[in-house]
């Protein structure tokens, strides 16, 4: 088994997860709320989760599992796949066109690859350690360095956190120096965007792994940066142009107690 067998499984499995899903949809869906009215939850998830999982025990039964909808296997072989049958189930469920079926393989050392599938435009992006991102087969960088001023950010906030200080006031501070802003609802098209330079940095508190991994392994293929910033006893997930993720760093920590500052900048 090679790098390249896995990133062919991984396209195969995004695009049949994915291809799924908006089958299903066609059909007729209704939605289950989980958390929230916001945080939903449909049959076509649980199906494509179940695909991709039944998929991964039957080729790679040596690799743990992790799924949004709680697909669960222990790894002996030290090396994880992180499924997101669906992500943006919201956008997905009312009919919006943002929202993707995303994959990551992970190791010790952080994403092997990524891979995110577009049902509606028909995009798939991969990329990985050995592999530098392509778009339907085409390489989409280098990462262009700008600076916040220059770029979007593609970002989220969910409404209730907006009355939490600890929480608005990193979000503000690195919002306002961008030159617009998009909250577009799916991290990992968001992700693949920055990727692919359509957007230029993004920035969200305390990702789950399946809504980070399949992007980090993305930008940084692509030759941009991640980071993880610890602001107010959460942690900010950064992606994007060098300079823009500095940027985006440096106006967070400008938020922490002078000590904390201090030790987060040496």
């Amino acid at each position: 088994m090679t790098s390249a067998d896995d990133l062919a499984l991984a396209a195969d499995l995004v695009r049949s997860a994915g291809t799924l899903a908006l089958e299903m949809r066609g059909a007729g869906l209704e939605g289950t709320r989980k958390t929230s009215v916001s945080d939903v939850v449909t049959a076509a998830d649980h199906a494509a989760e179940e695909l991709v999982g039944s998929r991964l025990r039957a080729e790679r039964p040596d690799d743990g599992l992790v799924g949004e909808e709680g697909t669960s296997a222990p790894a002996t072989s030290g090396r994880t796949w992180f499924i997101d049958p669906v992500d943006g189930t919201y956008n997905f469920l009312h009919g919006m066109t943002h929202w993707c079926s995303a994959l990551a393989l992970v190791d010790a050392e952080g994403p092997i690859l990524g891979a995110v599938y577009h049902p509606e435009s028909d995009q798939l992006w991969l990329g990985g350690r050995d592999h530098p991102t392509t778009c339907n087969g085409v390489p989409v960088g280098p990462v262009r360095d700008l600076s916040l001023d220059l770029v979007s950010a593609a970002t989220y906030l969910h409404p209730t956190r907006f009355g939490r200080p600890e929480m608005i006031a990193p979000w503000a501070e690195a919002t306002r120096l961008c030159a617009t802003v998009r909250m577009l609802g799916s991290a990992s098209v968001d992700l693949a965007w920055t990727a692919d330079s359509r957007v230029g940095v993004w920035y969200q508190a305390d990702c789950h792994p399946w809504d980070w991994y399949p992007g980090q392994a993305l930008v940084e293929a692509a030759g941009g940066v991640t980071r993880l910033v610890p602001v107010g006893g959460h942690t900010w997930h950064v992606a994007g142009s060098p300079t823009a993720v500095d940027q985006v760093a440096e106006a967070m920590i400008t938020c922490l107690p002078r000590d904390e500052r201090e030790a987060a900048a040496r």
